[in-house]
């Protein structure tokens, strides 16, 4: 494949020496384009023939699916210089710097697209006289591609899509078979994948399913290769396809199983294959669905999955190729309606990892190391746990590599055959012709069926803020819609001519390409001529073009389409051009809004006062992973701008961070490391409301390095609770005081008003996490004695507290885990001898839920009664519980024939069995068991396997904050100081005390309002340079506490201090 003129290029090409690349695109890309059996099939057959294939080098690899050795085995050498090797293959792109001069190369290069971020690999090739063969264009006589991983991907998307659904079920409390299965990449092989679905499948044959998540009905989009690689794991399950038509009987089925007197467990799942027709419908109602009309005039139909089949789908697996120009499969609007209405969509897997693409909220590919997030379409959010509103999406954009070994050896399979032929020609003449049409370029210049590149990279349009004529040397214009196979049947370059030839000009507005055989791909130009002579008879030759390449009978019709028209205008964002200093705030939950607030209005409030010196205006930015929650978050704001960010696209954060001083960020603590590495790279301080864990530790001396304050735990609890402590523990020392005790209550509450069960405390999530806080142990120091309270006896442990400032509230409190580590932040370990952290509650809530405790319902094993097919009722369970208490036969008959206004006789059980000390708590159990409606004739769902889940599932329907009901924070320090010089022991005391907010119609929590204003303030001192500490730090020194208590009192949050002696 050489030229007269290169005599490098022609001791090269064609000389039998082949280099395998070791791939560097991905940390998970262990696939390889030869196996070691196809590389010994290759030499043995070269060495026979003394031509084909002589040589075999092989890039060292240590996460290659193949070891080295095993290479090696069969006669391949190992190293990293291949410059002795012709052809070199691989699978990715390889690194610019990778690429050696006059070779044959051959991978996915993605370049006969002409897309602008692969340009630089093709000028690379090019200017290095390379000659490129792509995968993607190797096609057989029947047009189909050769080389593709499409059923390896469906495959791998379909475990890894159960395995999360087990989770999610789990979530949602049911459980499942699903739990059981792995992710793909878990097992040594695909047969060992396919082993444990099948033993999924036959547990699921054996013992059934919930019926109250039947029936489990999977959508599959539709029919090319990916689709049939997850339809084939699918097919291992028990199983039956459904045509779309029949859905709602299935629905049908799902509400009779649903039925609180149905038991009937459900032993098979569901499948049902759509296609385009499925998804939309002529907006003429008079017409049919065609799908050659449909690929040329998507503007003439308009979407229908969201009505026909998304109500009926338990999960959507995506298989089919979008473009732009088409109806979405399903938009966040729809899924929102979708979820009101009581869809029972469980979850998406984007096969495709379309982004933002035909499902409107899978906005971000994931990992195969973290495969999921979960959308919330109440908030429009994602978040990374399985727990709560929403469903779960996978969009991992590498799948095939999860099984290697057998993409592996599919791939070589085919490309073996190739490889031979590829090393020893010299000229592009001596290959078979689906191998020259694969070549893009050749000794330095593009072959002529990819010369439509350079007119397409010269053409394509970035539109300027305001477009003026984008042909601006032509007087008439017309915007010309180009569909089909442009690119395999090279189509797109007889248009091009045809406009050329005649003397017209174009523009490339938009180019979407189809990513399989049975894809259209379609193009937006803006043809220009100097007369409309001219520009009809162009559109004259186009039409002619699409009439000879099109037939209605034919499924790969082509057709033109023609129409007028002008490039939409594109303004600029000028948010980032304000003056001012700027803050960024990273998140849009409801913590954000009142950070917002603060520092957008923070010198209009404090203009007149003594915190307004070193910085002007304030301007916000608040970045989320939509757009349409940060809009929502700065709504009414002045100074906001809102704007989207992933921030796990590290570029565009990177962006975002270098054109502000401060950053902010409220999101869960597991994005904060990474956040922090960015500002600490473009010397930009940090704020975080969260804990100061091990990640965040570990970037101590490279944020001090660079001049960065990274501040922590800037919230409620912790932040505003570490500098009351402090200002009260330094005030303290300064006076020669002793620390004697020290003791700190914080509880968010409903206020008294909304404290309205027997509990007197209800839920903004799923309770299990606050029930299982209350089993944890704790420690503490109370005069000078180690206090280690066991989990089972935590509740019990509860004590009184009264207030005198706040004598309407009856508190109790409970230890908070370990105090003793406070001590140690403080620095009053060794001269406290009591050192006590609690957690508050409205008094009798402990000796409720210790009441609970001893009846059962916090086990969370699998109850047997709950197990059998008839599902019991709570009143049974209840029973059944008593039951396990070795009542007698007679005493259980008894207590099962009370009715349910003898209330007597559940106190008298509860006082024989030892659960309550007294009559009172023993009635107060009871008014709560009833309130939950745990002695109700209902039957338990089936999602309920556990006491633990029953008392759980209780909970969150009962104790629910509802609309406009207010909560609490009260947060009350209490430090005893003795004094060595005979001055009176004195007990200094600090309350906050705070309601949620409703202003303008809007509510905003009081938990809201002392987490995210701390965090606002944090960022504000950091503006004024009055934080000088450098590193990673808590609010513990004076520099931060003493102004940040004082602009926390400003801002309206009190704090009350007393001292007593």
């Amino acid at each position: 494949m050489g030229s007269a003129g290169n005599e490098n290029s022609d001791t090269l090409l064609g000389n039998g020496v082949v280099g395998i690349l070791a791939e560097t695109a991905n940390m998970w890309e262990r696939r390889a384009p030869l196996t070691p059996s196809h590389c010994a099939r290759l030499l043995l057959g070269g060495g026979k023939r003394g031509t084909g294939v002589n040589r075999i080098i092989v890039q060292p690899s240590t996460k290659r699916i193949h070891h080295d050795a095993q290479y090696e085995d069969v006669g391949c050498e190992i190293s990293k210089d291949l410059s002795e090797c012709g052809l070199i293959i691989g699978i990715k792109q390889p690194k610019l710097e990778m690429i050696l001069p006059h070779r044959a190369y051959g991978f996915f290069s993605h370049t006969h697209k002409a897309q602008k971020e692969n340009m630089p690999l093709l000028d690379e090739i090019l200017e290095k006289r390379v000659s490129l063969f792509d995968y993607e264009l190797i096609a057989g006589d029947d047009g189909k591609r050769l080389l593709a991983f499409g059923k390896f991907a469906g495959r791998a998307g379909l475990i890894d899509f159960l395995h999360g659904l087990g989770q999610r079920y789990l979530s949602l409390g049911y459980s499942t078979p699903f739990l059981s299965l792995g992710q793909s990449h878990m097992y040594p092989s695909l047969a060992a994948a396919k082993a444990a679905v099948i033993a999924i499948g036959e547990e699921i044959a054996t013992f059934g399913l919930p019926s109250g998540i039947c029936p489990i009905v999977f959508v599959f989009t539709g029919t090319g290769n990916v689709s049939q690689g997850a339809q084939e794991i699918f097919k291992l399950l028990p199983h039956s396809f459904v045509d779309a038509g029949k859905l709602p009987e299935l629905s049908a089925a799902r509400s009779l199983s649903q039925h609180p007197q149905s038991s009937k467990r459900v032993f098979q799942l569901y499948g049902c294959v759509v296609s385009s027709r499925d998804m939309v419908t002529p907006k003429d109602p008079t017409r049919c669905f065609n799908k050659a009309d449909y690929y040329a005039h998507p503007e003439h139909y308009k979407p229908v999955f969201h009505e026909r089949i998304a109500p009926y789908a338990s999960a959507i697996v995506n298989c089919m190729y979008w473009e732009r120009r088409f109806p979405r499969l399903l938009s966040i609007d729809q899924l929102q309606q979708l979820m009101k209405n009581g869809c029972p969509l469980v979850g998406i897997s984007d096969i495709t990892c379309d982004i933002g693409g035909s499902i409107e909220f899978v906005n971000k590919s994931t990992s195969i190391e973290r495969p999921f997030f979960r959308y919330d379409p109440c908030t429009n959010s994602c978040h990374d746990d399985m727990e709560g509103n929403g469903v779960i999406c996978l969009a991992v954009d590498i799948l095939p590599t999860e099984f290697s070994k057998e993409a592996s050896q599919h791939f070589g399979d085919i490309l073996s055959k190739f490889v031979a032929r590829l090393a020893s020609a010299k000229e592009l003449l001596e290959l078979p012709s689906h191998l020259r049409k694969a070549c893009i370029a050749h000794a330095g210049r593009l072959t002529s069926l990819y010369e439509y590149i350079p007119r397409m990279r010269k053409t394509i349009i970035e539109l300027p803020p305001a477009p003026t004529n984008l042909l601006p040397d032509k007087k008439y214009n017309s915007l010309v819609s180009l569909s089909g196979h442009l690119f395999d049947k090279f189509l797109i370059n007889e248009a091009l001519d045809i406009i050329e030839t005649a003397g017209g000009s174009f523009h490339l507005i938009r180019c979407d390409v189809g990513q399989s055989i049975d894809d259209m791909s379609y193009s937006e130009l803006e043809v220009g001529a100097d007369d409309t002579a001219t520009l009809d008879k162009i559109i004259d030759s186009l039409t002619s073009l699409a009439n000879a390449h099109g037939d209605p009978n034919a499924r790969r019709e082509i057709e033109l389409s023609l129409k007028i028209g002008k490039v939409n205008e594109c303004g600029t964002d000028d948010s980032m051009a304000k003056e001012g200093s700027k803050v960024l705030i990273l998140g849009a939950g409801r913590v954000c809004r009142p950070a917002a607030e603060f520092l957008a209005s923070y010198s209009n409030i404090f203009s007149s006062s003594a915190y307004d010196h070193d910085i002007d205006q304030i301007h916000v930015i608040v970045a989320s992973l939509y757009q349409k929650d940060a809009e929502e978050t700065i709504d009414g704001i002045r100074n906001a701008t809102a704007a989207q960010l992933d921030v796990a696209d590290i570029k565009n954060l990177s962006n975002l961070v270098s054109q502000v001083e401060v950053v902010v960020s409220l999101l869960p603590a597991s994005f904060h490391a990474a956040i922090a590495r960015v500002c600490i790279e473009m010397k930009k301080h940090l704020v975080t409301a969260s804990y100061v864990d091990e990640s965040m530790s570990k970037l101590e001396q490279s944020a001090e390095g660079a001049g960065v304050t990274i501040l922590c735990e800037m919230g409620l609890d912790p932040g505003i609770d570490h500098m009351m402590s402090m200002k009260m523990i330094d005030e303290a020392h300064s006076r020669k005081g002793k620390i004697k005790s020290f003791t700190s209550f914080c509880g968010g509450l409903p206020s008294p008003a909304s404290a309205n069960n027997p509990l007197a405390y209800k839920f903004s999530w799923s309770p299990a996490g606050a029930i299982r806080a209350g089993r944890n142990p704790a420690v503490y120091k109370f005069h000078g004695e180690i206090i280690h309270v066991d989990g089972d006896k935590l509740y019990e442990s509860a004590k009184r507290l009264r207030l005198p400032e706040l004598p309407a509230f009856a508190l109790e409190h409970l230890p908070n885990r370990n105090s003793l580590m406070y001590g140690d932040l403080y620095g009053i370990s060794k001269e406290a001898s009591t050192v006590y952290r609690a957690t508050l509650r409205y008094e009798g809530f402990s000796e409720i839920m210790a009441t609970f405790a001893k009846i059962g319902f916090f086990d969370a094993a699998s109850h047997p009664l709950l197990q059998q097919t008839t599902r019991p009722t709570y009143r049974d369970f209840l029973v059944e519980l008593f039951n396990a208490c070795n009542i007698s036969t007679t005493a259980r008959k008894e207590y099962s024939e009370v009715s349910g206004g003898q209330d007597g006789e559940l106190i008298s059980r509860l006082l024989s069995f030892g659960h309550c000390k007294d009559k009172e708590i023993a009635a107060k159990t009871v008014k709560t068991i009833k309130f939950l409606g745990l002695y109700e004739e209902t039957q338990i769902p089936e999602n309920c396997s556990s006491a633990f889940d029953v008392i759980c599932q209780r909970m969150e329907q009962r104790m629910a904050y509802i609309h406009n009901e207010q909560d609490m924070v009260l947060l009350h320090h209490e430090v005893e100081v003795e004094y060595p010089d005979g001055r009176p022991t004195e007990k200094h005391q600090a309350t906050l005390l705070e309601f949620g907010k409703v202003e303008n119609g809007r509510p905003t929590t009081a938990m809201a309002l002392t987490v995210g204003i701390p965090a606002a303030i944090g960022a504000l001192l950091l503006l004024q340079n009055k934080i000088q500490k450098k590193g990673v730090i808590r609010p513990l020194e004076p520099e931060i506490y003493i102004p940040a208590l004082e602009i926390l009192e400003s801002s309206g949050i009190k704090l009350a201090e007393r001292v007593e002696t």
